[in-house]
């Protein structure tokens, strides 16, 4: 246990060695815990003491297996609901001090795009009136100044306004679903975008062309994004940065091209095993998961992943591994590193 400045005790996490601590940091996160009280005596802990940190118009990827606290983290950040500890620091202001209509007004330089495309907008509204409320809310313009930006963000996303201002989310397919809650996420001119799994509902031939939208959009809008998946296939190409969790912790922060090419966690090797290779002749060695994930009410002492790691010994159990850097900008929380 460590002790907060704040007076409060707090998790060791998984150490700060990654942090970049640069004035370009547009997002910081130090010591984020969220728990869920799930009965009288039982409580899901979804994520423990994690740290990270986002540069400007960078694009951190989150990986990792379902239920590892991914999205819990995301909205947690958001302030949807507040973390029970920690620091959520935007632009130098720590949101979880704010009062709530100061926070209200900070939230509207992050947006989210949801995973589910089509649940997440409003069936009972049209296009137009989807993309409009938050300009009309926050009063940005006067209504013909408002129908125009509608309109320059339809076009910004591929779709043709006067085709699709009148019509209704079920008139519309997953993929144009999700390029109109890449409009809407846009109206407020935010400065970050968090992507929850956006083409993970999406038919795979759908998926690029949305990947590739919100590249162009992060290019377009000087952005910077935080994007949440399982593909490790599509992580690699939109990332610069990719932090591994598993259960509520970081087990590895590296570059894209160097976390493929020399995994250091045995956890991250396992995920990229999993990974198909579209070439039945290539032969590799592969390092399979054993078991189940453990339940967050009851995660293992030391290491969280040692109950399913081959390499795990006594200290794992005994001492929780903080990250440590074993190459130029490549760090990992684990005792016996592949090297």
């Amino acid at each position: 246990m460590l002790v907060s400045d704040r007076g409060g005790v707090v998790m060791a996490g998984s150490g700060t060695a990654h942090m970049r601590n640069t004035v370009d940091a547009v997002l910081t996160v130090r010591d984020l815990t969220v728990e869920f009280r799930v009965a009288k005596d039982k409580i899901v802990k979804a994520v423990s003491g994690l740290s990270f940190d986002v540069i400007r118009g960078e694009t951190l990827a989150i990986v990792g297996e379902s239920g590892c606290g991914k999205t819990t983290l995301a909205r947690a950040v958001l302030q949807l609901p507040p973390p029970n500890s920690g620091e959520v620091v935007l632009d130098g202001t720590d949101l979880t001090l704010l009062p709530k209509e100061n926070l209200r007004s900070a939230r509207t330089s992050m947006q989210m795009i949801f995973q589910d495309p089509i649940s997440s907008l409003d069936p009972r509204m049209t296009v137009h009136q989807l993309i409009d409320e938050p300009l009309e809310i926050w009063g940005r313009g006067t209504r013909a100044e408002r129908d125009e930006r509608i309109n320059n963000l339809l076009n910004n996303v591929g779709l043709e306004p006067e085709l699709v201002l009148n019509r209704r989310s079920y008139e519309f397919s997953g993929g144009q679903c999700q390029r109109i809650s890449i409009a809407r996420a846009l109206a407020l001119d935010p400065r970050m975008l968090i992507c929850d799994e956006p083409v993970s509902a999406l038919d795979v031939s759908i998926q690029a062309q949305i990947l590739n939208l919100l590249q162009d959009m992060k290019d377009q809008f000087g952005l910077t994004m935080v994007f949440i998946s399982h593909d490790l296939a599509v992580v690699k190409a939109v990332s610069n940065r990719v932090m591994v969790m598993y259960l509520g912790k970081i087990c590895e922060v590296a570059a894209p091209d160097a976390l493929y090419s020399k995994p250091a966690h045995h956890y991250t090797k396992a995920l990229l095993d999993s990974v198909p290779i579209a070439d039945p002749t290539r032969q590799r060695k592969t390092e399979l998961l054993q078991g189940e994930p453990p339940s967050p009410m009851n995660p293992p002492s030391g290491c969280r992943f040692r109950t399913r790691c081959h390499a795990a010994s006594v200290r794992c159990a005994e001492q929780e591994p903080q990250l440590q850097e074993v190459a130029p900008g490549q760090f990992v929380a684990c005792h016996h590193p592949i090297v």
